[in-house]
């Protein structure tokens, strides 16, 4: 079911004992290279052929009517609805407090700095549609992009052949509960090229955006990488993985259960448990025995928990955990052991971190507050998670007055003849003169 490893006696790099499954991007570029150049040169002509071409269906039109949205809105189960509801009230919650301010700093009397946050003008949304339904990443793209102020949001889903070729139902509704009007039944690599390059379109058009949001297939991440520089991008979105810390005090159901709710998502998902307690390690994956027999997407987990990017890791004691850990640099991390907040205040590589028995991922994925749109790969080491930051830029006013870069000048002369940039220090002297 699940490798166990040893490290007690062994000083090895866990990235290279459980390395995270096999992604071949230069090959999917190969590929996808075609149809972004087809789709920069047809436009709208060429996303319908590739949607069809790909996904098997056309939707009626590439723009979702607003009707649909509200007409997909009021169908919604109560309770489902009331779930996205809750999860966008917790969103926009925890989301606010991450909104920047303008900051003036004086430097020297005369002589300022500003740095002002100033919202992407345009942003497009990518919302998965493969294996399951995301309607949970709508609300995790949309709302740090509306709370940062963005004027201008677009949602790309892919066509559904069950659902009339639009995006399924749930994932139109939580754009409708959102305020999102402008919704594209197009996915895969020809959604980017089409974010980037913008198409016309009977009645209106989709401009181009600046930047892209949102996970997807290899595809969509091959996309993102070829036409960085047209856009921005969050990230190369990965398959999704869970690390969990653990020691005696863990209760082993709840952490095969979070092992198993991660490699649902995908077979190349990736499930590792790092436990100081031999006992724990052999309930765990006894517990894994029994349960991933009785859940739905039996195969699909049982290929992930098998696979050499997920393993049970024995370690000698808390520190080398930690150690591991932080070296391995999971998305998702969950603590389960005594103590567990102190515990996690020592790790400095995570996407995110979950606290205790009763902080479990899948509460992330749906109404902790948090964004779920979280670093993979190991990338954790280096950047975050999807955030309010992500939809802003900093740009620094600079003034000074006439004294005030008098007081300077010699400084700003001597490192640019120390650089050999003359023109830079005449550029002052030029000023100082009457």
């Amino acid at each position: 079911m699940i490798r166990l490893i040893d490290l007690r006696d062994n000083h090895a790099d866990p990235r290279l004992l459980v390395p995270r499954a096999h992604m071949d991007v230069a090959e999917a570029l190969d590929r996808i290279t075609p149809i972004i150049e087809d789709i920069r040169v047809r436009g709208a002509e060429a996303v319908s052929f590739w949607s069809e071409k790909l996904d098997g269906v056309t939707p009626p039109t590439l723009k979702v009517p607003t009707e649909l949205m509200s007409e997909c809105a009021r169908a919604l189960d109560p309770t489902v609805r009331l779930a996205l509801e809750e999860s966008i009230r917790r969103a926009r919650l925890v989301h606010s407090d991450q909104c920047r301010t303008e900051v003036v700093t004086e430097v020297v009397s005369g002589g300022s700095v500003t740095e002002r946050w100033v919202p992407v003008d345009r942003v497009g949304l990518y919302v998965p549609g493969g294996k399951a339904v995301y309607p949970s990443s709508v609300i995790m793209n949309v709302v740090p992009a509306q709370t940062a102020g963005v004027k201008s949001l677009v949602v790309v889903s892919p066509p559904q052949k069950d659902h009339g070729g639009w995006p399924h139902p749930t994932i139109l509704a939580a754009c409708h509960l959102l305020g999102v009007e402008e919704v594209y039944s197009v996915g895969g690599a020809q959604a980017v090229a089409m974010l980037a390059y913008g198409i016309e379109l009977p009645g209106g058009s989709c401009a181009p955006v600046d930047l892209v949001t949102g996970p997807g297939n290899i595809y969509v991440t091959a996309a993102k990488r070829a036409l960085q520089g047209i856009i921005g991008i969050d990230s190369e979105a990965g398959p999704t993985e869970i690390a969990i810390l653990a020691d005696s005090t863990a209760v082993p159901s709840h952490v095969a259960m979070d092992l198993i709710s991660q490699a649902e998502h995908d077979v190349l998902a990736a499930a590792v448990l790092v436990t100081t307690d031999p006992e724990l390690a052999h309930l765990v994956i006894s517990e894994l025995e029994t349960r991933v027999a009785q859940t739905k997407h039996v195969e699909r987990i049982k290929e992930s928990l098998g696979g050499q990017q997920s393993a049970v890791i024995l370690v000698r004691d808390l520190d080398q955990g930690l150690a591991v850990i932080n070296a391995y640099a999971a998305e998702h991390l969950e603590i389960h052991t005594a103590q567990a907040r102190e515990v996690a205040l020592r790790v400095t590589n995570a996407g995110a971190i979950f606290i205790g028995t009763h902080s479990p991922v899948s509460l992330g994925d749906y109404c902790a507050g948090s964004n779920h749109v979280l670093p993979t790969a190991g990338s954790a080491r280096y950047s975050s998670g999807l955030s309010v930051q992500s939809f802003l830029r900093g740009i620094h006013l600079i003034e000074y007055t006439h004294s005030a870069l008098a007081e300077v000048a010699p400084h700003v002369i001597a490192l640019a003849q120390a650089e050999d940039l003359p023109a830079h220090g005449e550029a002052i002297v030029v000023r100082q003169q009457p």
